[in-house]
């Protein structure tokens, strides 16, 4: 039977990547425990582009002042996005809240990577994307920053509540369940929030003229229409472990990552688009 080119076997060679016209990925948290650097790295390795923004809070900067930590796979994952620049992709780095050290080095390039503090990113399509990390329209992080480390100590515990529960679901061959993401989709402020976010972030790009909004902060995915205005969030790399891919026609895809390629190969699933296989700009 003939190897899937797309199969990486340890010390193998690097598989075939599947490319897309532009990926975004934000909410890395790089530098916290609870960052999937392994399901990232896979993600780099099966998928690549000729734009890359990386749309803050790539390095948790709020876990590594309370404590060092920085396995090889973040450093690896680096790697990975400085190899990418090196062979010619464009690599945008947006800081957010988290990686708001690197704000000082707007304007400066690192290894390829082009810092800024905004973009706007113009599709296949020719609509005007406004790229931001979006905390700057987070009521709480600019108003109560103490509520917001408090927030942050919420989820983190929420976060290990949910390692320990999904170890045991799946002792029992059941699937996989968000305690953090039902709070979201259940608890009422929640959902207010996130909605109350949506909206501010559609009237932001209309405000600047532009025709949609990639956005990340919220940990929450999604592609929809807000009063005309193209709302794309990328969700993160820490519980959903989503991106989002442009493609050649200017179609936006949420692309879902919790299991690694070869996972999906044994299991026969395949990427899923969420919400839809294809989002237009329109």
């Amino acid at each position: 039977m003939a190897e899937d080119k797309n199969m990486h076997l340890p010390g193998g060679p690097e598989p075939d990547p599947r490319r897309y016209r532009t990926l975004f990925l934000s909410d890395l948290h790089l530098g916290a425990k609870a960052a999937q650097a392994h399901l990232l790295l896979d993600f780099l390795r099966h998928n690549d582009a000729d734009t890359i923004y990386l749309v803050g809070d790539i390095v948790d900067g709020w876990k590594l002042r309370k404590g060092w930590h920085w396995p090889q796979a973040h450093n690896d994952v680096v790697q990975k996005l400085l190899r990418k620049a090196r062979k010619g992709a464009r690599v945008i780095y947006v800081p957010g809240n988290h990686d708001e050290f690197a704000r000082d080095y707007t304007g400066l390039t690192f290894g390829g990577i082009d810092v800024v503090d905004h973009a706007v990113h113009e599709t296949a399509a020719g609509k005007k994307m406004l790229v931001i990390h979006g905390d700057q329209f987070d009521i709480v992080v600019r108003n109560a920053r103490w509520l917001a480390h408090l927030g942050d100590w919420a989820y983190d515990v929420a976060i290990a509540a949910n390692t320990w529960f999904n170890r045991a679901r799946r002792l029992f061959g059941v699937g996989y369940w968000s305690l953090s993401a039902w709070a979201k989709y259940k608890v009422k402020n929640a959902v207010n929030f996130i909605g109350d976010y949506e909206k501010t972030l559609a009237a932001e790009a209309e405000r600047r003229g532009v025709d949609g909004v990639v956005c990340g902060h919220i940990h929450h995915a999604t592609i929809k229409t807000i009063d005309g205005i193209l709302y794309v969030n990328t969700g993160d790399f820490v519980e959903s472990c989503t991106a989002v891919a442009e493609h050649d026609d200017g179609s936006f895809e949420v692309l879902d990552w919790r299991m690694t390629a070869a996972e999906r190969a044994a299991s026969s699933i395949e990427v899923k688009a969420l919400p839809a296989p294809r989002a237009a700009a329109a």
